[in-house]
């Protein structure tokens, strides 16, 4: 037995016959011409739908009979999640693209995102100077106590100002943090707004890179309060980054900075040159949260050019599986 039509009156949808055509029918063609109407009716209440599912009707399968199952559509989550799958194989396709094109031995890593709660900064041991806590002077910092498997790529002076590194920077979405002296970036200032409109924070080293010991507290003051205001005019922030030059400082350097605005006066753990890198530590690795200082050089003081310098640096931290982060982010 096939499937039985419920008709529904009471929901507008009846499929019973008009009287007048059942009489016709019963005239002309007798009981095989009724049975033929009531089958083409079936049909057209069938495809009409209110017999199929509807609101008006529904279709009971005969006993034993296994109703029939509709392919059902894709669920929109299940969509969603293949299209994100997409996009994350397209970017990975883009990286790997953008690695080679710039020489690189393997994709850089990516950071994990900015920690929620950020870890709190201290001064290395053996880096304080006198009533440093007392007078509540800026930490003087290596490093990032963080177990993230990140580090941190700062540039200092602003002597070279090579396009390609811009490029290669971008591209490869490689975060890092500047540190600038005027003497050096005064003959172009739009090359670091073009850096800062990437993305990248432009800090303090101070007007004329000078060894800020031998000077006065005066002098010092004018020295890192004067690049706050060349940083404030040409870039629209007086930043809370110092970096004093050689890494060299003393009491009167951290109160002038302090008195300046600056919070933080990082130093660095490695350095590294286009053919090598230089280690503070004696076990010469790197470490988790350890900031890598490097320089705004080209050809007429290294063996080769800023990416150069950039593949060195990056083959190197991926190899070690660590990814670079941004220092901004961890303070």
């Amino acid at each position: 037995m096939g499937p039985v039509v419920q008709d529904d009156d009471r929901r507008g949808c009846s499929h019973r016959p008009r009287r007048r055509g059942l009489t016709g029918i019963r005239r002309g063609r007798g009981r095989a011409g009724i049975r033929g109407a009531i089958v083409v009716l079936a049909l057209a209440a069938l495809a009409s739908g209110c017999a199929g599912g509807g609101a008006r009707g529904s279709i009971r399968p005969a006993p034993g009979q296994q109703p029939e199952k509709a392919a059902l559509p894709e669920a929109p989550p299940a969509r969603a999640l293949h299209a994100y799958a997409d996009r994350l194989r397209a970017a990975q396709r883009a990286r790997v693209a953008t690695a080679r094109r710039w020489g690189l031995g393997k994709v850089p890593l990516t950071p994990p995102a900015p920690p929620a709660h950020k870890p709190e900064i201290t001064t290395r041991k053996g880096f304080e100077v006198d009533d440093h806590e007392e007078l509540g002077l800026p930490p003087v910092f290596t490093t990032i106590p963080t177990e993230d498997r990140v580090v941190f790529l700062t540039v200092d002076d602003g002597a070279e100002k090579d396009p390609a590194f811009l490029r290669m920077m971008s591209e490869l979405k490689i975060p890092y943090t500047a540190f600038l002296s005027d003497f050096l970036i005064k003959d172009d200032y739009g090359y670091f707004k073009k850096m800062r409109d990437l993305g990248v924070t432009l800090n303090n080293h101070t007007l004329h890179h000078p060894y800020l010991p031998a000077l006065s507290y005066a002098r010092q003051k004018r020295e890192i309060c004067g690049m706050q205001e060349v940083l404030r005019e040409h870039y629209g922030h007086r930043p809370a980054l110092f970096r004093p030059p050689f890494g060299n400082y003393d009491q009167n350097t951290l109160r002038a900075a302090k008195t300046c605005g600056v919070r933080y006066a990082p130093l660095w753990d490695e350095e590294v040159f286009v053919d090598h890198w230089e280690y503070r530590e004696t076990d010469r690795d790197l470490h988790p949260g350890d900031i890598v200082l490097t320089h705004f050089r080209g050809r007429s003081e290294w063996k080769g050019t800023m990416p150069d310098m950039v593949r060195r640096f990056l083959d190197k931290v991926t190899a070690k599986g660590y990814a670079v982060a941004r220092l901004e982010d961890y303070l």
